[in-house]
């Protein structure tokens, strides 16, 4: 490969995973992370551990008397 097709392809790679984890519902934490200094300075981040709970907890707690997860 030539130099400017690997700075590409690891793109194109980092792109296709941060898709494939969304679609089976793993949440980003860099982009949390990016959200929180842009747009709430000053506030606290969570860790990379509290975010991956809580998001957890979001999709598949029970929530007024139902499941609210994926099925």
């Amino acid at each position: 490969m030539t130099e400017v097709m690997v700075p590409r392809a690891r793109l194109v790679c980092e792109l296709v995973a941060k898709t494939a984890r969304l679609m089976i519902g793993i949440p980003d934490y860099q982009t949390y992370v990016t959200h929180r200094q842009a747009n709430h300075p000053g506030q606290p981040v969570m860790t990379y551990e509290e975010f991956f709970r809580e998001r957890q907890a979001a999709r598949y707690d029970v929530g007024k008397g139902r499941f609210r997860g994926c099925c």
